[in-house]
């Protein structure tokens, strides 16, 4: 994380909150006290630094910096910063010097064929011999797969299967560039009856920054009962054609936090890393927190400011956030300057 966060600029204004709205966190926060207690969990993932301090799960993409189905909010562009390989013994050598410097996992990911499918059958030795080898934590984020390839990674040693979810046809189609949405309940069912750990996405705001159909989605995966749901928030990119597309608000997606906790109150919630990182950013994250999150990734000192005056426990890991918390995945917190 930059210098920014350790010296954040002023704090933007608070979103005032209608009666409603207010009734809705309150019930939120309710039932995310009674089932996971009084703790928020800080994520630091990839090679992403906070002060002193380097996450410790590193993102591999398996296509290097291809990409076939090119999806319109992102366009291959999040494939940049990540680690690339383009063969399976590099990944081995990759894995293996990440485990020697202390690595707790990797994130496998890449580029999607016109399928919205990664080359998996390609890497399957290499990923068992990782898993043999080594005590990585191996998550994937598995594209749009079938149930086979499913089976596959888990039998590999892959734990966990992450999968972005749209909630109407049109979406999927028109950003995904998928064959409607069929792949994608086909994929979520896939890693559910595969065993692997599903650790769904949803993207707020993919239809051009308009919340359009993030309530069917999470209707969708309330369906397949997930290990945790990471909601992440449309960031546009210059160069695709969401470049111009306004992020979804502050208060717009802790609604979407607080109706995920009324339908599933048993399962985590995390906010992932891809956000505004701004003061609506930051206003994002509060009001997240009043809505009954779990989980922040890459946090801002507000999140931790405004956690501790609500009572909560601070914990910190050096993972993704789909990772349930381990103690020692943990950052120490005499190492992060609070």
């Amino acid at each position: 994380m930059s210098s920014k966060s350790r010296h954040p600029k002023p704090a933007a204004a608070h979103t005032i909150l209608t009666a409603e709205d207010q009734a809705l966190f309150d019930e939120a926060w309710r039932l995310s006290r009674k089932h996971h207690g009084q703790t928020l969990d800080l994520y630091l993932p990839g090679m992403v630094r906070y002060g002193n301090v380097r996450g410790r799960y590193p993102a591999i993409s398996i296509t290097g910096s291809r990409c076939r189905l090119l999806c319109d909010h992102c366009k291959g562009l999040l494939l940049s910063p990540m680690i690339k390989v383009e063969n399976p013994e590099a990944l081995v050598k990759r894995c293996g010097a990440f485990a020697k410097k202390g690595a707790h996992g990797i994130l496998l990911t890449g580029g999607s064929d016109l399928q919205g499918q990664l080359p998996w059958k390609h890497y399957l030795p290499a990923i068992e011999r990782i898993s043999g080898e080594t005590d990585l934590f191996l998550s994937a984020h598995t594209g749009f797969p079938d149930y086979r390839t499913c089976r596959q990674l888990k039998a590999a040693g892959v734990k966990q299967g992450l999968i972005d979810v749209m909630g109407d046809a049109e979406t999927a189609t028109s950003i995904y560039h998928l064959n409607g949405l069929t792949p994608v309940l086909e994929g979520l069912s896939a890693i559910k009856e595969s065993g692997l750990q599903l650790a769904p996405h949803i993207v707020a705001g993919l239809f051009h920054g308009e919340i359009k159909a993030e309530m069917n989605a999470l209707e969708i995966i309330r369906s397949h009962a997930p290990h945790v749901l990471v909601v992440v928030v449309l960031t546009p990119l210059k160069g695709t054609p969401m470049a111009d597309a306004p992020s979804p608000s502050p208060l717009e997606i802790a609604r979407l936090v607080a109706h995920a906790r009324l339908l599933m109150p048993e399962i985590p919630i995390s906010l992932g890393c891809e956000r505004p990182r701004d003061q609506r950013g930051w206003e994002m994250e509060r009001l997240a927190i009043q809505a009954g999150i779990n989980r922040v990734a890459v946090w801002s000192d507000q999140a931790v400011h405004e956690a501790r005056r609500l009572g909560l426990i601070v914990r910190f890991q050096r993972t993704c956030c789909s990772l349930d918390f381990r103690k020692e995945y943990a950052c120490l917190h005499h190492t992060l300057d609070f």
